[in-house]
C-alpha cells in the first residue's frame, strides 16, 4: 500500500464491511466514519443498548430469585428449629419441684468504704468495768470482811452501770439520727413478709396436693394445665394450647390440644428463573409438606401426653386422652377438625419413651437438608408418628385436605355417658364395677372401641363366686335395634363358657336386652344379664359417681 502524497486526500471514504476491520476501526474510535447518511450508526447504537439493557434485566431477575429463595430457605430452617425444640424433654412440674424454700437474706453491711464503727467513735469506746472497779485491799481473803471495799464496789457498778446505760442510749439515738435503725426495721419486716409468703404459698400447695389425692377434679385440671403450659415453653412461638379436663369416673384426663396453623410449613421449595425472564415459585410436593406437618403434630401430641404423664407421680390417672385440633381458621367450617387422636392407658404411656432423641450433630435439622423430601424422613417412618401409633393412635392421612379422624372421647359433658367413654375408659369402668363386686383375676382375652371378653373368678361367698366369663358392649347404632342385644349373643356366650370351663357367664351392656334374649336368660341358668339401668346403678353403688343417660 502506498500512502497518499502530503497534504492531499486518502480519497473517497470506503464503506467497512462487518467483520475484524469494521469492529478493529470502531475501537480505533472511527465510529463516525462507519455512519452513513441513511442511520446505520443510530441503529447499531440502539441494538447495543437493548442488548444492554436485556442483560440488565436478566441480572436483576437473578437477584432477584436468589433473594426470594433465601427467604424461603430460613422459613425451613425456621420449621427445623421449631421440630427440634417440639422434641426437647419437658421438665416434671409435680408439687414437690413446687414447693419453695425460705432462706433469710442478712442485713446488708454499711455502704462500700464506710467505716461501721464511726458512729461509736463519736459515742466514745464502751465504758469497760476495768475503769470503775476500785482498788482491792492487800491480803487474801479479807474482801468479804472489808466494809469500805464492799461500798466502793457498789458504787463502782452503779457507775458503771450508769455510764454503759447512758452510752447505749446516745449510740441508739445516733443510729436512729442516721437511719440505721429505720432501714433494719425496714429489712426485718421484708424477711418476715417473704417467710409468711413462702409458709402461706406451700400451705396452699399441700392443700391443692390434698386434692389432687382424693381426685378432686379442679386439683387435677389445675396441676396438669400448669405442667402443659410449662412444657410450651420451648416452643412460646409457636402457639399450642392444651386444655385439660379430668373425668373422676373413670380417672381420665381428657387433653384438648390445638394444632398449629397449617401455614407453619413452608408451601415453596423456592424460586427459579423461567424461560421468559420471569420469577416463577417452585411449589413443593403436597405429600412432602403433609408429612412435615405430621411431623411437627407429633411432636406438640407427645410433648404433651409426657407433661401430663410426668407429673402424676401420685398415679391418679389411669389414662390420657389426646385430641389434635384444627381450629376454624384453617377450614372451611366453624367447628375444629379432629387430625389426630390418641387413647393411651397409663401402663401404655409407662412403656413408652414419649420423646425422640434430637438429631446428631449433621442431621439435616442442623443444616436444613433435604427440603425436597420433608424436613426428615418420610412421614410413615418419623419416629414420633411410629411412637404415636404405638399407643394406638389415629392420625388424618392428609391434613392439607382436612381429613378429620374420629376423636376418642371429648369432654363436652360434665357427667358422661357410656357412649362419651373412650375404649380404655369403658374397660376401665367395667373392670372396677366387677372387681369392686367381688371379681378377682381380671384378664382381658378381645377388646375393641364398642366392648371387650374377659374373665375373672370370685371367692366363694362373694356377690359373684365361682369362674366367670364377661362379655361387656355399649351399642352405638341410632336404631332401636343397634341398641338391643339379641339372644344369638347369649348363645355364643353361654358356648364360651362351656369353653372356657367356667361356672357363668355375664352379659353387660349400657343399652337394652331383646324380648328373646331375655326369654332365653331365663332358660340358660348360668347366663346372667345387666343392661344400661343396671350399670349406672352400679356405678352409683360402687364408684358413688353417675354416669350419664346414653349408650
Amino acid at each position: 500500500m502506498q500512502n497518499a502524497p502530503e497534504g492531499q486526500s486518502d480519497g473517497p471514504a470506503t464503506t467497512l464491511q462487518p467483520g475484524f476491520l469494521a469492529s478493529l476501526f470502531r475501537d480505533l474510535g472511527g465510529e463516525e466514519a462507519l455512519a452513513s447518511p441513511g442511520g446505520g450508526g443510530a441503529t447499531a447504537a440502539a441494538t447495543r443498548t437493548a442488548g444492554e439493557e436485556e442483560v440488565a434485566a436478566h441480572g436483576r431477575a437473578a437477584a432477584l430469585t436468589h433473594q426470594r429463595t433465601q427467604a424461603v430457605l430460613a422459613e425451613h430452617e425456621q420449621l427445623a428449629d421449631l421440630l427440634r425444640r417440639a422434641a426437647l424433654p419437658v421438665s416434671a412440674m409435680d408439687f414437690e419441684s413446687q414447693l419453695l424454700s425460705y432462706e433469710p437474706r442478712p442485713y446488708p453491711a454499711a455502704g462500700a468504704g464506710a467505716d461501721p464503727t464511726a458512729g461509736a467513735a463519736e459515742d466514745g469506746p464502751e465504758p469497760r468495768w476495768s475503769d470503775y472497779a476500785p482498788a482491792e485491799p492487800e491480803g487474801t481473803g479479807r474482801l468479804l470482811l472489808d466494809s469500805g471495799y464492799q461500798r466502793g464496789l457498789a458504787q463502782a457498778r452503779l457507775s458503771h452501770q450508769r455510764a454503759l446505760r447512758e452510752w447505749r442510749t446516745k449510740r441508739a439515738a445516733a443510729s436512729a439520727d442516721s437511719g440505721v435503725a429505720a432501714e433494719r426495721r425496714a429489712h426485718e419486716e421484708a424477711e418476715q413478709a417473704r417467710a409468711r409468703a413462702v409458709r402461706e404459698y406451700n400451705d396452699s400447695l399441700e392443700e391443692c396436693r390434698r386434692a389432687y389425692r382424693l381426685a378432686e377434679p379442679a386439683s387435677v385440671e389445675s396441676l396438669l394445665e400448669r405442667a402443659l403450659a410449662a412444657a410450651e415453653g420451648a416452643t412460646q412461638d409457636l402457639p399450642a394450647p392444651c386444655r385439660a379436663v379430668f373425668r373422676p369416673l373413670t380417672r381420665t384426663a381428657v387433653l384438648d390440644l390445638d394444632l398449629p396453623a397449617l401455614d407453619v410449613v413452608p408451601s415453596l421449595a423456592g424460586y427459579r428463573l423461567g424461560a421468559d425472564g420471569e420469577v416463577e415459585p417452585v411449589p413443593r410436593p403436597v405429600a412432602d409438606r403433609a408429612s412435615d406437618y405430621l411431623r411437627l403434630a407429633a411432636r406438640l401430641a407427645l410433648r404433651a401426653l409426657q407433661a401430663a404423664d410426668a407429673v402424676d407421680t401420685d398415679q391418679i390417672l389411669t389414662g390420657v386422652v389426646l385430641n389434635g385440633w384444627l381450629r376454624s381458621g384453617d377450614t372451611t367450617s366453624a367447628s375444629p377438625l379432629c387430625l389426630l387422636s390418641v387413647d393411651a392407658d397409663r401402663d401404655a404411656l409407662a412403656r413408652t419413651r414419649l420423646l425422640p432423641p434430637e438429631p446428631g450433630p449433621g442431621g439435616a435439622a442442623e443444616h436444613g437438608e433435604g427440603i425436597g423430601e420433608g424436613i426428615y424422613t418420610d412421614a410413615e417412618q418419623d419416629e414420633a408418628l411410629l411412637r404415636l401409633r404405638e399407643l394406638g393412635a389415629v392420625v388424618t392421612p392428609a391434613p392439607y385436605g382436612l381429613v378429620p379422624v374420629e376423636p376418642s372421647a371429648e369432654a363436652g359433658r360434665t357427667v358422661p355417658s357410656a357412649s362419651d367413654l373412650s375404649a380404655n375408659e369403658f374397660a376401665y369402668l367395667v373392670r372396677e364395677l366387677l372387681t369392686r363386686g367381688g371379681l378377682t383375676e381380671w384378664s382381658v382375652r378381645l377388646r375393641g372401641p364398642s366392648g371387650l371378653v374377659a374373665t375373672g373368678a370370685g371367692e366363694p361367698g362373694s356377690a359373684l363366686p365361682g369362674r366367670w366369663v364377661v362379655w361387656a358392649s355399649r351399642p352405638g347404632g341410632p336404631s332401636e335395634a343397634g341398641t338391643q342385644v339379641e339372644e344369638a349373643e347369649l348363645r355364643t356366650l353361654a358356648e364360651a363358657v362351656r369353653e372356657e370351663g367356667a361356672d357363668r357367664g355375664l352379659r353387660l351392656t349400657t343399652g337394652r336386652f331383646s324380648e328373646r334374649a331375655l326369654d332365653l336368660a331365663g332358660e340358660l341358668e348360668q347366663i346372667h344379664l345387666v343392661d344400661g339401668d343396671g350399670v349406672r346403678e352400679l356405678t352409683v353403688t360402687h364408684l358413688g359417681l353417675r354416669l350419664g343417660a346414653g349408650r
